[in-house]
């Protein structure tokens, strides 16, 4: 194979490729015969270029680690003795992409093959989201069994991931993001719970891959999924009372809602549930939306400590939203407060004033879609799944009451007094009286 650029093997200094030959870069990665990392290749490129600038991580260091490493099992110890059974039935894994770097997507994949028994790995499913380069599908595809499908036009994770769980053959879908490393008997942990229970949506401990120096980093195995009124994603603390029930260190995790990256769900479940909600663009509030979904339609979301995934979380995102990121987030937020959250979506408008008033296209058929299942209110997710989210009325500071055209006004001293009524910001008017 033929390099294009000025290259020679070079094992005392760490640089990364620049123009080389992409089908030889591929092969390079792939090829089980080449063992030395990217760092034993040089070629002459201009050491100023920020190596964050393209991919929103250190480009240059994940080039040098090539597409395999050994990681630490970061698993409590007692997950080493747990056994599953015999027949577990294969997945389709699916991972979507859209310019992601070589290194870190085939490192995803690779991960995948090395780390999973073969008969559980049933295909791999790539999902190219008109990346600039329509040639690395063709030639991700020569990788064993992995399937690339490129898309036409730039879709989002949403559909995308829509398009691959549909071509899927196996029975249980397991979706990856294209900058993971999965771990030491990641799989059949998952697979486990989803085979005793379809309606159960499992999800990995998800360790962390610094965008820095790819270290793999432990995360803590006392955490769970929450968020605030205005659907903004956190880890939290497992309750009190959850974590003292649990008197084993391997048993799952209740979550209120998923990080939505990394999950195995049941296909005939997923289709049930009528799969994602496809006016949602590009990338973000789909996990809200599926999470409540899966709860208030009778299933179940599980975090599994003896399943580890490590994922580089990146400060910004490094592709374009045709509305941007802002206003992406709020149309798809909207979307699933409006949908789902039935009375209390007016606290998403207080905590976020700038939703209002902005498009979210039609909801009709999600609307149908949850009369259809005969799904369970907000309220019965409050009070049954997320009791922690605390509503804000029961918590302002700053009351009002209201008597003709005064209103008694409370600031959280012992002192009352009758003022003329105001509009309270980030309170709806229909709370303030």
């Amino acid at each position: 194979m033929r390099l294009t650029g000025a290259c020679a093997t070079l094992t005392s200094h760490v640089m990364f490729l620049c123009t080389m030959d992409r089908r030889f870069l591929f092969h390079f990665f792939w090829t089980e015969a080449l063992q030395h990392p990217l760092s034993d290749w040089i070629c002459l490129k201009d050491e100023s270029e920020d190596p964050y600038r393209e991919h929103a991580f250190n480009l240059q260091e994940s080039d040098r680690l090539g597409s395999e490493r050994a990681i630490r099992d970061t698993r409590h110890y007692r997950c080493a003795s747990m056994t599953f059974d015999p027949d577990l039935p294969p997945t389709s894994i699916i991972i979507t992409f859209h310019n992601e770097a070589r290194s870190t997507l085939l490192r995803t994949i690779k991960s995948v093959l090395m780390r999973s028994p073969p008969h559980l790995i049933q295909e791999i499913i790539l999902v190219d989201d008109f990346s600039s380069n329509p040639e690395d599908c063709r030639l991700l595809s020569q990788i064993p069994k992995v399937r690339c499908l490129r898309n036409e036009r730039r879709e989002g994770l949403i559909r995308s991931r829509v398009r691959g769980a549909s071509a899927a053959s196996a029975s249980i879908l397991t979706f990856l993001d294209s900058h993971c490393e999965v771990n030491t008997d990641w799989l059949q942990p998952m697979i486990q719970r989803v085979k005793e229970d379809h309606t159960r949506v499992v999800s990995p401990i998800i360790d962390v891959i610094s965008l820095d120096n790819f270290a793999y980093l432990a995360a803590s195995a006392d955490l769970r999924g929450g968020f605030d009124w205005s659907l903004h994603f956190k880890w939290e603390q497992i309750p009190i009372e959850q974590k003292m029930a649990r008197n084993d260190p391997t048993q799952p995790i209740r979550t209120p809602v998923i990080a939505g990256g990394i999950f195995v769900m049941d296909k005939g479940w997923f289709n049930h549930l009528g799969q994602y909600d496809t006016h949602m663009d590009i990338w973000g509030g789909e996990n809200f939306e599926l999470s409540f979904r899966v709860w208030m339609c009778g299933g179940s979301l599980e975090i599994l400590p003896c399943s580890r995934v490590g994922h580089v979380f990146r400060k910004r995102h490094p592709y374009d939203f045709p509305e941007g990121n802002a206003l992406t987030y709020i149309k798809n937020t909207r979307r699933a407060a409006e949908v789902w959250m039935d009375e209390y979506k007016q606290y998403y408008y207080a905590a976020r004033p700038s939703a209002q008033g902005k498009a979210f296209g039609s909801i009709a058929d999600r609307l149908a879609l949850r009369r259809k299942l005969n799904c369970n209110s907000f309220r019965w997710y409050l009070e049954n799944v997320y009791p922690e989210l605390k509503i804000p009325e029961q918590e302002v500071a700053y009351s009002l009451l209201k008597q003709g055209g005064l209103c008694l006004e409370s600031h959280g001293t012992d002192s009352l007094g009758l003022a003329e009524c105001k509009i309270t910001p980030n309170i709806p008017a229909s709370q303030q009286s």
